[in-house]
């Protein structure tokens, strides 16, 4: 359970907290001095604003009169709840095999994903070479092949055709040359040949493009339920509607200003060029 699904467990166990204590036939001020909490607190845990803890579950229904069938089946939500939500806040990149596993699967989950990178190429179009290059840094070589492996996986979610990829890349990101020349052509082979997939509209930003919007950091949205950021220590999900909408318009900022189509394909092809007249 995450993102959305992990908001919608929490506005649940809300709903109900708040239906026992009106069964009860307690007013939220005498809920509350029962609890020996604030008013406010009883009704942030009412409306969602504040998630239950196990332990506010706890007093709550023994404050209520909830049977012990159902008291206990409220409190292993609450913990759920509480476990999920660091799970799906922060997963550290130590163990980077796992962390492709669980970005897979938000991006099973969704429909619309759409992701910004302006220093290296999004992992759904990687290469195996590229990818290799990207894990080498500090993981012994099985741990590098195994997260290689769950990218390459992850990059079958583009045969989808139910599913919508907008993909923007910067040429910065497309320059920063990794390995050597032939790797980066092959590359971008491989990014053209994305590019004409129905389902990917891909956008290049390239550096003779004036700009008025700026993000230096990659970022990752599914669907308009959660988006992911990272860090080399971390990668952070998301999931608030605030957070969102924040990411929301700038990706559309992001996607205004860069070429897409044939017009994406030519800057491409441009940057590819290059890499061969390097490698010779």
């Amino acid at each position: 359970m995450t993102g959305a699904d992990d908001t919608s467990g929490a506005l649940d166990l809300a709903a109900v907290l708040r239906e026992f204590r009106r069964r009860a036939g307690l007013g939220g001020i005498e809920a509350a001095r029962r609890a020996g909490v604030s008013q406010s607190k009883i009704s942030k845990l009412e409306n969602g604003a504040l998630r239950a803890s196990p332990e506010d579950v706890r007093s709550l229904c023994d404050i209520y009169g909830v049977p012990a069938a159902e008291r206990e089946n409220l409190v292993r939500l609450a913990s759920d709840l509480k476990a999920e939500s660091r799970l799906s806040r922060v997963v550290m990149t130590r163990g980077a095999a796992r962390l492709q596993h669980h970005i897979g699967q938000l991006e099973a989950k969704a429909t619309l994903l759409r992701s910004y990178q302006p220093a290296m190429i999004p992992g759904l179009l990687q290469t195996r070479a590229y990818a290799r290059l990207v894990f080498g840094g500090g993981l012994s070589d099985d741990e590098r092949d195994a997260a290689v492996d769950a990218r390459s996986n992850r990059s079958s979610a583009l045969d989808d055709d139910t599913k919508q990829f907008k993909l923007v890349i910067t040429e910065g990101a497309l320059r920063w040359q990794a390995g050597n020349p032939q790797v980066m052509a092959d590359q971008l082979d491989a990014i053209i040949t994305a590019s004409r997939r129905p389902n990917v509209r891909l956008g290049v930003v390239p550096w003779t493009t004036p700009v008025e919007v700026f993000c230096t950091h990659a970022f990752h949205l599914y669907d308009s339920a959660a988006v992911l950021i990272g860090t080399e220590i971390a990668s952070a999900i998301l999931d608030s509607s605030d957070d969102v909408s924040v990411y929301d318009e700038l990706f559309d900022r992001l996607e205004l200003v860069s070429s897409t189509g044939d017009d994406a394909r030519r800057e491409l092809l441009r940057i590819r060029s290059d890499y061969q007249l390097l490698g010779r």
